[in-house]
């Protein structure tokens, strides 16, 4: 199991929710208004809206604040003022850290990301010195008994994925970023309970530890996401669902 993604997954099936719940809306939020300010706010023409849109739902973030944020991208002067980059790190052992940020104050951003990796003995690294380790995947999530399974595998290579993996009690599909939606629609006809689909990084190569370097990198991780001006987190991370299990029973 791979890639911070698979973690985020499992605790959305445990029910492990975010305790900071506006944080979330707040980062969505941004997602919207970027995207929307990008490309404009019909979600039929505007691919990234339509992913945003999607995450909301996810996350039943309040209709009335998924519209204040499509307004704000599409006429808000203070939309204007945020700044999207990522920084690169290195993890304990050497595990690669992608983090995406956005924000207004790029200074303050900054130092507070250094703070985070220094308490957890980890280090910011120069721009260029990761990326190459990471490339763009469509990625869905979804949930499947071992029953329906191999169908939905079957049906999301049929429909254009990749590759599929099957773990412990959701199966995770990979596309490319231009079959996503294609993908995702298949699965949604069928009826299968689709937990998230997004584009995102996924790492080309992983790092596999033993428990404790895992835990350490995740805590990291966990850490990172807090941040107001972090919207995700990726690494090239290797854990096993039973270290996943044992972090989980520690949130």
């Amino acid at each position: 199991m791979s890639g911070h993604s698979k973690w985020s997954t499992i605790k959305r099936q445990k029910g492990v929710t975010d305790a900071r719940r506006g944080a979330i809306f707040t980062k969505l939020g941004r997602e919207i208004s970027l995207a929307a300010r990008q490309g404009g706010g019909d979600s039929n023409a505007n691919f990234r809206l339509r992913l945003a849109l999607q995450k909301a739902r996810e996350n039943n973030m309040p209709m009335e604040n998924v519209d204040r944020a499509i307004k704000r991208g599409v006429g808000g002067v203070d939309v204007a003022q945020l700044l999207e980059y990522n920084l690169e790190g290195y993890g304990i052992n050497g595990v690669a850290i992608m983090i995406q940020i956005v924000t207004d104050n790029k200074l303050r951003t900054i130092q507070e990301v250094r703070s985070v990796f220094a308490r957890h003995g980890a280090s910011v690294s120069e721009s260029g010195s990761v990326a190459w380790l990471f490339e763009n995947k469509g990625i869905i999530a979804v949930d499947a008994t071992p029953k329906e399974a191999d169908d939905i595998a079957l049906l999301a290579i049929d429909a254009g994925a990749e590759d599929v993996k099957i773990l412990k009690g959701f199966i995770e599909i990979y596309t490319t970023p231009e079959n996503l939606e294609k993908v995702r629609r298949a699965l949604d006809e069928k009826k299968y309970k689709i937990t998230s689909a997004e584009v995102t990084l996924s790492p080309k190569t992983t790092v596999d530890l033993d428990e404790k370097g895992a835990l350490q990198n995740l805590k990291l991780i966990d850490k990172l996401e807090e941040l107001d001006d972090v919207q995700k987190v990726y690494s090239n991370l290797e854990f096993s669902e039973e270290v996943a299990e044992k972090l989980h029973a520690q949130v």
